[in-house]
């Protein structure tokens, strides 16, 4: 198939600062897709085909595709690099890399790098376009950089108010607008005392994390406080949680069923390892459910998937898992089952039990599919008159196994 879309970068600076060979393929074009601002930069009295973006945006893509075969040339213009959460990144899902060419120009990131003299490598980098600004929750932590997409003119506002309810308010903001063009701008102030409102929509946001005294940063890696989470005591503790997903052992891309999730904590920590990450909560009890999505949004990660419901009975219509746990409801009739079968070749199962009931269930399994058994037991110091003491929480039962 020969290499009928190009994918254009273009900056502020339009037309004229693309380089030669990205001229090359416009000029070549029959068709060009893109933003209105984007379309505009090309000259007035081009007749050629426009097509714009709408909404929803899977239908623009159709409209790309279905030019696949009419031996038609089509470029698509799209902002600075198109595979830094860019079109490119989205149309590559459709068609093939080799039907594509793809020139990029310099990112937002890139140039918001260049006129602050961040360390591209040292910074963390995050779009809100078409995304939950709360993602931005899982990225603060002190002396943190970051460089934020911005929605539009109202992301600043809302990224200042976020960091002063969560202790980091003497943050340092700077809203980038425009950049590379005749019109850039550059924004500076503190998130406490944010009150710009003249901004254009097109921005970029650096953020300099400054925390209060007293607040601390919550680490990405497993063992969360628990009082972290909202719960109603139906939560795995921080000891065990963090052995449990240690076990689990996420790798990017890879999706976790949380079953009888609880408060969610174990499919939030799973996603806030790392943002490729993907969860679904599970959790059959209502107000739980409601507290699920209050931590999810808290702790950075409001693209949990939660199903209010009983296993195994919502489980059927779920994509293929790569890790499951269960956390509760272990004895439920056809939940192993329904588990061992759904799960991806060479993945994993985990269940956490605290009953002898459990623990026949799981070694039955244990005889049919192999896999290994840990005792969990945690003590903690607590007062004991006006001394400290041991308490021990109740053990745990561990059983995992892998599909072959």
């Amino acid at each position: 198939m020969h290499k009928w879309l190009s994918i254009i970068g273009i900056g502020e600076d339009g037309i004229a600062g693309l380089s030669k060979t990205a001229i090359l393929f416009v000029d070549q074009a029959e068709i060009f897709v893109g933003g209105e601002r984007h379309l505009a930069m090309l000259p007035p009295d081009d007749g050629r085909k426009k097509i714009s973006w709408n909404s929803p945006f899977g239908n623009s893509i159709q409209q790309v595709i279905q030019y696949r075969n009419q031996n038609k040339l089509v470029c698509v213009l799209s902002s600075g690099d198109p595979m830094c959460y860019g079109v490119g990144a989205s149309l590559i899902r459709y068609i093939p890399k080799e039907e594509i060419t793809i020139i990029p120009t310099n990112s937002a990131f890139s140039l918001a790098c260049s006129r602050l003299g961040w360390n591209y490598s040292e910074v963390e980098t995050i779009s809100v376009c078409g995304r939950p600004v709360s993602l931005l929750t899982s990225y603060i932590y002190p002396n943190a950089k970051l460089l934020i997409l911005s929605e539009g003119k109202h992301t600043p506002a809302i990224v200042a108010n976020i960091l002063t309810t969560r202790g980091y308010g003497g943050s340092k903001i700077t809203v980038l607008e425009k950049m590379g063009g005749v019109n850039e701008r550059i924004l500076t102030g503190l998130a406490q005392s944010w009150q710009e409102t003249e901004i254009a929509d097109l921005n970029t946001m650096a953020v300099e994390c400054i925390a209060q005294m007293g607040i601390y940063g919550l680490s990405r890696l497993p063992g969360l406080p628990d009082d972290a989470f909202h719960h109603d005591g139906q939560l795995t503790k921080r000891e065990v949680r963090s052995l449990t997903l240690s076990t689990l052992a996420p790798l990017p891309g890879e999706l976790l069923w949380d079953i009888g999730s609880g408060c969610g904590s174990i499919a939030i920590e799973w996603m806030r390892t790392n943002i490729r990450c993907a969860a679904v909560a599970i959790e059959k009890n209502l107000v739980r459910s409601h507290y699920i999505a209050d931590n999810a949004n808290a702790l950075g990660t409001p693209n949990l998937q939660i199903i209010r419901g009983q296993a195994p009975q919502v489980l059927g219509d779920l994509p293929t898992p790569d890790a499951i746990f269960i956390g509760g409801g272990i004895s439920t009739p056809g939940l192993l089952e329904e588990c061992w079968n759904s799960l991806s070749p060479g993945g994993r199962i985990m269940a956490n039990v605290v009953t002898l009931e459990g623990e026949k269930t799981l070694f039955t399994w244990y005889e049919q599919v192999g896999g290994s058994f840990t005792r969990i037991s945690i003590q903690r110091a607590q007062p004991l008159g006006k001394f400290l003491g041991w308490k021990a929480m109740s053990p745990v039962t561990q059983w995992v196994a892998r599909k072959s």
